[in-house]
Parts: C-alpha cells; structure tokens; sequence
C-alpha cells in the first residue's frame, strides 16, 4: 500500500506543527497548508522539516476562501497526491465583548474557524469516499463547549465544528471513514506563553492537573484518530485539556 497523505491546515504554527510531526513519524506523507502571507516562514519552516527528516510539504491557501481551497486542493493532488486524513486545525481569534464586536469580527472568525472546515472538507471527501477510507479530525476548542467571555465568536465557531462533525460522522460512517473532533485546553504553545506570566499563572490555577499541556500531547491524540485502531471511534468530541472542564 503507498503512503497515506495528511493534510493539516494552519500546519505551520504551534499545535499544527506538532500534528505534522507526529503524523510524519508514523509513516505519513505530510502537508501543511499556510496563507499567502506566510509564504517566506513556510519556505523556512519546510527546510528545516525536512533537515530534520520529516516527510513534508507545504501547500498555500486561504480556508477562509471556497476558490481558494479548490484551488490548493488541485496543485496538492497534482503535486503530491489524494489526501486520506484531513486536519482541520487553522484558527484565528478576534477577541472582544458582544457589545463591542463588530461585524467584520465575528465574520472573520466564523470564516477561517468553521466556514473553513466546508471550504476543505468539501474539496476530499469525495476521493475518501471512492477509497472507502479517510479521517476527518476537526480542532475545536475547550472554549467551544463551555463558552468564554470576550468570545462569542470563537465559541460559536468552534461549538459549530463539532455539530459538523457529528452529522458529518453519520453520512460518511458505512464507507469507512471517521470524523471527529478534539477540543484542547489552554496549550503551550508561543502564544499562550507570551501571556504575561501573572495572568498565565492564573489560567494555570483553574487547572486541575496544574500545568499547560502540551502541543505534542495534542498530536499524539491526532496521531490516534488518524490510526486504523481508531476506526470505532467516529462522531466523538473528546476533550484534552487536563480537566479544565468536564462534561
């Protein structure tokens, strides 16, 4: 059997990076997509990928963007070939109250979080579906099943990822693919520890295994939903974030 191809969007920053390595050491060929605007990091971030000896690649689109996203998806089955696990990890926040939210906020949010798990969903499913084989696995948020205050645009958005999955899940089930979605807590990655460190310490406290986790603990669950051990599992949401919230 050839290689299976993974594609993770947002697979250049903290977490994505992480899921791509681990996906590559266990025998995946690897593609991270990136936006246009981070072309000259993704040339750097790929030569020292694969200096390390990972299997990658790199592919730019926008997932805000339907054209986009079939357009990347063209070069990448061109380039690379059909893609069997898909990572929907690209994310973005634009915090704020309600009150004071605009509508290009919230609409910026619900493109790049949850209209973008269409956009490149869309663009593979079919080619899983001929294969009678695939892994969708969607990147949510603790945020998204608890609600936060400032981001009712981030809730919303990542809450809808999972609504997605589990209907998604009920389609595509009797042809041998997955859907799933996991939903991290507060990680280390450079984001959260450019917090300053009194307000870290107060994320810290609330909890209960007391410390941040890890972006590689989130890839080694990716790692698992993308196996053929976990082909029982499918329309599941499972939380990852050190009991932060437990449902």
């Amino acid at each position: 059997m050839s290689k299976r191809i993974a594609l993770v969007t947002g697979g250049i920053g903290g977490i994505g990076t992480s899921i791509c390595q681990q996906l590559a050491k266990d025998g995946y060929t690897v593609v991270a997509n990136h936006i246009a605007a981070e072309a000259d990091k993704a040339k750097t971030w790929l030569a020292e990928q694969r200096a390390a000896g990972y299997d990658m690649h790199t592919a730019e689109g926008d997932v805000a963007s339907f054209e986009s996203c079939a357009a990347m998806a063209a070069k990448i089955k061109t380039e690379v070939g059909s893609i069997d696990i898909l990572v929907n990890n690209a994310g973005i926040t634009k915090d704020g109250t309600f009150k004071k939210m605009p509508l290009e906020n919230w609409m910026a949010v619900l493109n790049v979080n949850l209209n973008s798990v269409f956009n490149v969903s869309k663009q593979f499913i079919d080619d899983m579906l001929e294969k009678g084989w695939g892994r969708v696995i969607n990147i949510s948020s603790i945020n998204g099943q608890k609600g936060q205050f400032g981001q009712t645009n981030y809730s919303a958005a990542k809450a809808g990822m999972h609504g997605f999955t589990k209907a998604l899940a009920q389609e595509t089930a009797a042809k041998g693919i997955t859907v799933n979605t996991i939903s991290p807590g507060y990680i280390g990655t450079e984001m959260v520890m450019a917090v300053k460190e009194e307000i870290r310490n107060q994320i810290i406290a609330q909890i209960p295994v007391g410390r941040l986790g890890k972006p590689e603990e989130i890839a080694r669950l990716v790692s698992y939903l993308a196996s053929d051990d976990a082909a029982f599992i499918t329309g599941a949401n499972i939380a990852i974030n050190g009991g932060q919230h437990m449902c």
